[in-house]
């Protein structure tokens, strides 16, 4: 057998919170603590005095992922998926542990992730294509392949920082696909994008695959998931809980989320600098199919707040995207928040989910950008109380969605021809 394309042993990454790191810290953090520095004197504050508390967002972690293996990492927020594709892109560096990589790496981990926002999408795609060690020939032969499969050839000399998120995430991964690496590692970035090219997208991760190279798939899309990866891997708080056959290590993931009257994902959840959401309520708690349901979603400004976009998304459990409600259609959105709490109200007529567990999601929008912010609320969808004696097909026969329709029988009477 061939050695691995990528192997971790022992892999560990703790973060301190509420100090600053002097390993890996960035040029701003470095400036900003500089400037902090007289203050803290002043105040008779100290960065060492600051309480800090460890967490650890892997823990002994370790695998192997043979080249031309397309391999999905599942697990719930927070189990340290994003975490380990940053360390396999050496974005960050670990805490402890070992990694061998054979071959050269190509990511999507973030919107914009290894772009320069003043330098146009022509500009970035060679700057990408040296980044990873392609000559300009190699570059020029496969530049109006990436220009058609991204879609952005008419604002290919706009600097990317006024692309929108959808646009970004196409060019960035239409550079990171076509460029030749030999592990292509995504994040879920892929979300962003429209319904065809998510299609497009996967295609081309299927086509990288068959072409021997090896890709690393983080997402919570099972569909997505059981339809490209051979292999899977779990995280849980840090930790491998299931690793091997993709639908095995599927099958776990669902059948250890717990879905139950008191589970809320997060109590606050930022949405930028100055914006959280604290509250998500749904009443009711874990709501009947066809029953009305009124949602209130808590906002809390730190400074007066422009909120651009808003929009509620309801997910199933294998992570397929049932249904939007896009809060611009109404007078809700744009609006601005003036700093405290802000309660956004959102009632649904009538709930047309079949029973089974399903996930609320937000999808927001500021002047600073925009954010995805997944799992918030779980709940379970109780049977629709029958009006007939009659007992429906089981949920997994029936899709996700109960229509409201009306039918009715029509018979014409058959007239029998005699011939004379």
């Amino acid at each position: 057998m061939s050695a691995p394309a990528i192997r971790v042993e022992g892999l560990c990454k703790t973060y301190e919170i509420g100090s600053k790191q002097a390993a890996g810290a960035t040029f701003r953090e470095t400036v900003v603590d500089a400037v902090m520095q007289p203050l803290r004197r002043l105040t008779g504050r100290s960065a060492a005095a600051e309480p800090t508390e460890t967490f650890e967002a892997l823990r002994d972690v370790s695998f192997e992922i043979q080249p031309g293996e397309v391999v999905g990492i599942i697990g719930r927020n927070g189990a340290g998926k994003s975490t380990l594709l940053k360390i396999l892109s050496r974005i960050t560096a670990p805490t402890k542990g070992r990694i061998e990589i054979r071959g050269r790496i190509a990511s999507l981990l973030e919107v914009g992730t290894g772009f320069h926002p003043e330098l146009t999408g022509r500009e970035n795609i060679r700057l990408n294509g040296a980044i990873l060690g392609m000559t300009g020939a190699e570059i020029r032969a496969k530049f109006d392949e990436i220009v058609e499969f991204s879609g952005v050839e008419k604002f290919l000399d706009t600097p990317v920082k006024r692309y929108s998120s959808g646009m970004y995430v196409r060019l960035a991964f239409a550079v990171a696909a076509h460029l030749d690496p030999e592990i292509l590692l995504v994040d879920e970035v892929l979300a962003v994008g429209d319904a065809e090219f998510q299609k497009k997208c996967l295609g081309k991760m299927s086509e990288v695959a068959k072409g021997g190279r090896t890709v690393v798939f983080v997402s919570h899309n099972m569909g997505a998931v059981e339809k490209l990866c051979s292999n899977a891997i779990m995280l849980e708080q840090g930790q491998i809980v299931s690793a091997g056959a993709c639908g095995t290590v599927m099958e776990h993931y669902l059948a250890t989320r717990s879905f139950g009257p008191n589970r809320n994902s997060r109590n606050s959840t930022r949405i930028d600098q100055h914006l959280v959401v604290s509250g998500f309520e749904v009443v009711p708690r874990n709501p009947r199919s066809g029953r009305p349901v009124a949602i209130t979603i808590t906002l809390e400004a730190q400074q007066d707040a422009s909120l651009t976009e808003f929009c509620v998304l309801i997910f199933s459990a294998r992570g397929t995207r049932i249904a939007i409600f896009d809060l611009r259609l109404t007078e809700t959105v744009p609006c601005q928040l003036a700093v405290g709490k802000t309660d956004v109200s959102v009632r649904l007529l009538e709930l047309p989910l079949i029973e089974g567990d399903y996930t609320f999601e937000l999808y927001c929008g500021t002047e600073t950008g925009t954010v995805h912010l997944r799992d918030i609320f779980e709940f379970t969808v109780q049977p629709k109380l029958q009006p007939t004696p009659i007992i429906a097909y089981p949920s997994e026969a029936r899709g996700h969605i109960d229509l409201e329709f009306k039918s009715s029988l029509l018979q014409s009477a058959h007239v029998e021809n005699i011939a004379e």
